[in-house]
């Protein structure tokens, strides 16, 4: 355990890595924050679940939608110039959205079109950070990613309920708001660790690119990702009720996040060997494995045990996407690929949450794991078809 963290003390002291990651961790906890805190304050404004519901649902689809391009204008800009400016807006979205100036659709879509992808700005500087002889370091780095948004969002909306049961529903997306600013703010003043520009000529070569079809590949996965999580999330809630014990849920959604950090973390702390794509493949086939028993599974142990199994490969699949991902495209585009994979995840679960919904009417909650364990084997089969191709060398990136 001491050496295991080790690497993670020694990732951290890589000169200007903490300025950045820090920042950059402060802020998506607000992300994090910013859809939950939506329901809360529509909903205390409406009285109607199905207001807020449809307000956030505009927020999720604007921000899928919307990351790319901002992606593609800090590639192009740089995220000193564009980060700001994407800022500001969000501040000015929120406030719409608070004061009540506008309807709360078009705030909602206005606050998710505004909001900057700020994991991905920081996973293309851990991507210039460790460039060359210390590219070893980027699953640990990329680890380290992912232990940081796991915690954001165990975190997050907690934070958001307690101020909401208290009878302060708006100081969530306020405090949200703060955070994200706050933090963005901050990243985008610290130029040191900035990804270097490319030339637009350069630039408008490196979009073929996204094209490829090991970008592809990676960014169905993230779509079949996303499916799992909002298969999950419909399924475990319907399982709890469904026994006549809706407290539940939550003793079995944090027995799936426990072990989703403890699987992220060990991941980046090993020593890796062998490709990552076979770590994909059998990062999947894991998945896959442990997702399926769900479906015939009715005792709450063994739905709890199976859970905790299916969080230690989802953090694993997550360090990989992000990892082939950059290996997959030019630097000139990267932060556009981050997001372009973090809006496939955000669609998927947006669509699977409503696929899955219906199925478990009809057939119970076993039915919506069976949508999760066919995301799960989809991802297998998009893993495997991997194997078949050649990664691209670092040093070929543009």
């Amino acid at each position: 355990m001491p050496s295991a963290s080790a690497n993670y003390r020694t990732l951290l002291r890589t000169s200007g890595a903490v300025a950045f990651f820090l920042p950059s961790s402060v802020g998506r906890l607000g992300i994090a924050m910013t859809g939950i805190g939506i329901v809360w304050l529509v909903h205390a404004r409406t009285g109607s679940y199905a207001a807020a519901g449809l307000v956030t649902g505009g927020f999720a689809i604007a921000d899928a939608v919307a990351g790319p391009q901002i992606g593609r204008l800090v590639d192009r800009f740089g995220q000193a110039r564009v980060l700001p400016c994407a800022l500001g807006a969000h501040a000015g979205a929120v406030a719409l959205l608070l004061a009540g100036a506008v309807p709360d659709l078009a705030a909602g879509m206005l606050v998710g079109a505004t909001l900057p992808q700020l994991s991905a700005l920081s996973a293309a500087r851990w991507s210039a950070l460790l460039s060359g002889e210390r590219a070893a370091a980027l699953p640990t780095a990329f680890a380290l990613e992912a232990l940081a948004n796991g915690v954001s969002y165990l975190t997050g909306p907690v934070l958001v309920s307690v101020l909401g049961a208290a009878g302060h529903p708006d100081a969530g997306t306020l405090l949200a708001a703060v955070l994200v600013v706050g933090g963005g703010f901050a990243l985008s003043a610290n130029r040191r660790t900035m990804p270097p520009l490319t030339g637009r000529a350069e630039g408008r070569r490196a979009q073929r690119a996204l094209f490829r079809p090991a970008f592809l590949r990676q960014v169905a996965l993230g779509l079949a990702l996303g499916v799992f999580f909002g298969a999950m999330q419909v399924s475990v809630t319907a399982y709890a009720v469904g026994r006549g014990t809706p407290g539940a849920a939550a003793p079995l959604y944090f027995a799936s996040n426990c072990t989703s950090l403890i699987g992220g973390w060990a991941y980046g702390a090993w020593r890796h060997s062998g490709s990552p794509q076979r770590h994909q493949a059998a990062a999947a086939a894991g998945l896959s494995l442990a997702t399926l028993p769900l479906t015939v599974l009715d005792t709450p142990v063994a739905v709890s045990a199976t859970l905790a199994l299916t969080g230690l490969a989802v953090p694993v699949l997550l360090i990989l996407t992000t990892l082939l991902t950059r290996s997959a495209v030019p630097r000139a585009v990267l932060t556009q690929a981050f997001t372009w994979g973090n809006s496939a995840s955000a669609a998927g679960s947006a669509a699977a949450t409503a696929v899955a919904g219906q199925v478990v009417d009809a057939g119970g909650a076993q039915g919506g794991f069976g949508v999760a364990a066919g995301a799960a084997v989809t991802m297998t089969v998009l893993a495997l078809g991997g194997l078949k191709g050649s990664p691209e060398a670092d040093d070929e990136r543009t």
